[in-house]
């Protein structure tokens, strides 16, 4: 498409992935993934395709796009099936060089072509590792509170299908408590991630990266 907006805390206006509690609110790849995998146009499924290497790119790390957005990158894009659909057996080929998933921190506009720089300013940085995720997610847990399996799984940006081992994972970080399934009787009220994903930044921006290659929505 010709154009989107980013918008704040959500993702880009008009997409599926648009939610104020996901740290995958939009798919960051880059061309060089494309080249060295002989891959066809879109085959990364990526809302924003930029011509570096993501590769050296890291979590935490914020991105300007244009004159106003803010992307901060949260951590790699795991491969999925989903993508054996664009080619044959690209899960298994592709290993972790699918691209950043990415939070929006502030709105704007975005088209091909926009200058792409990164910032000075960082945010905490998320591990690839998903039980890490899930562990860091449930410290965060308000006292007197528990979080829904479900939920966690949001906003730890993995499958609703891991949350059959997250009882086990609780455990083993000892915040089995934290967390419980969607019948639970507990009396705990439930938290829905309020105040995760809240962290102030004032960024100032480096030396210009690359120009964005395209946009999907």
């Amino acid at each position: 498409m010709p154009h989107a907006h980013a918008l704040a805390g959500l993702g880009l206006d008009g997409d599926v992935a648009c939610d104020p509690l996901s740290p995958r609110q939009l798919l960051v790849a880059g061309t060089p993934a494309y080249s060295r995998l002989g891959l066809p146009d879109n085959a990364l499924r990526e809302n924003l395709l930029l011509d570096i290497d993501t590769a050296g790119l890291a979590s935490g790390q914020l991105l300007a796009v244009g004159a106003q957005a803010v992307f901060w990158l949260t951590f790699a894009c795991e491969p999925c099936g989903r993508l054996n659909l664009r080619q044959e057996q690209l899960s298994r080929t592709i290993g972790m060089q699918r691209g950043m998933l990415a939070r929006v921190l502030h709105a704007g506009p975005v088209a091909p072509g926009d200058p792409v720089r990164v910032l000075d300013a960082t945010l905490p940085p998320w591990s690839n590792d998903w039980r890490a995720r899930v562990e860091a997610v449930l410290a965060q847990v308000p006292p007197g509170m528990v979080v829904a399996y479900g939920q966690l799984a949001l906003l730890a940006g993995v499958a609703l299908t891991y949350c059959r081992v997250f009882p086990r994972v609780a455990r083993a970080c000892g915040l089995g408590h934290k967390a419980v399934g969607l019948r639970s009787d507990s009396p705990f009220p439930r938290w829905d991630g309020a105040g995760l994903f809240d962290h102030p930044a004032r960024p100032a921006a480096t030396e210009s990266h690359a120009g964005a290659g395209s946009l999907n929505v």
